[in-house]
């Protein structure tokens, strides 16, 4: 009933991500309460134009209305706001930010928002990054490489294009060369700012093979439109890894050309 409610009648957009869920429930949870609301008042509003017409009461009543039915009903209305609150949006956004899969069972991305492209640094086949300094970050090494650490030899770096697997979790740190920013990927239901200075983690688990939009949540200057010129991109194992072999090594930065 939620899954087609949530298609049919509110049009969400497809799902990808096993961590998503949780985020359409708790939308059609809400829109559930506002229909609940938005017919009540209807009825309520049509009851009150038919109880209290010229014809029924001709002379005003100034003292209105002594009937504590609105005040329980308000009451009800505020229990429920509180449930959905403190009962599914605040557990979920607890275990969104503190429960994070280790890099060890996950597909570690690094991510550095610019002006107005998205940069994606993975660490090659020996599985690490290669040594990083912030006095080397410069406009064409935003992630600040050491390419004389053996480790960054066969790193990938690569622009506007994430490559992940199928069915295995996704852990990105995210931070922002110049403004803040804001990676969307409505597909895997995530948002999480980018913020200069800082290396913000987020993580999702796709479900579905697909080429899907990167969004930018914020505005972030005149280019802004042009982020939505990002895609992930889920493959199935194998592709990943034949992917990921053709791009090893790629750890010179990604040109905009």
């Amino acid at each position: 009933m939620k899954d087609w409610f949530a298609h049919n009648v509110l049009g969400l957009p497809e799902l990808a991500s096993a961590n998503g869920q949780a985020v359409d429930n708790l939308i059609v949870y809400v829109h559930w309460l506002m229909l609940a609301l938005f017919i009540g008042w209807i009825l309520y509003f049509g009851y009150v134009l038919f109880r209290f017409n010229n014809a029924r009461a001709p002379k005003a009543d100034y003292q209105g209305s002594k009937s504590k039915i609105p005040s329980y009903v308000e009451l009800i209305i505020v229990a429920v706001e509180a449930v959905l609150l403190l009962a599914f949006a605040v557990p979920l956004w607890g275990k969104n930010v503190s429960h994070f899969p280790t890099p060890e069972e996950s597909t570690v991305v690094q991510i550095v928002a610019q002006q107005f492209a998205w940069n994606a640094r993975y660490p090659g086949p020996d599985g690490k990054f290669g040594r990083q300094d912030m006095k080397l970050i410069a406009e064409n090494n935003v992630f600040g490489i050491d390419l004389a650490d053996a480790a960054s030899k066969d790193d990938i770096q690569i622009l506007n294009e994430i490559h992940v697997p199928v069915n295995k979790p996704v852990l990105i740190y995210l931070s922002s060369k110049d403004v803040i920013h804001s990676l969307k990927l409505v597909a895997m239901r995530i948002t999480q700012d980018a913020i200069p200075g800082l290396r913000i983690p987020c993580t999702f688990t796709p479900t579905k093979i697909g080429r899907f939009q990167i969004e930018c949540a914020q505005l972030c200057g005149g280019g802004h439109a042009a982020m939505a010129g990002g895609f992930i991109v889920v493959q199935s194992p194998e592709d990943y890894a034949a992917w990921l072999k053709s791009k090893s090594g790629s750890a010179t930065p990604a040109s905009f050309e």
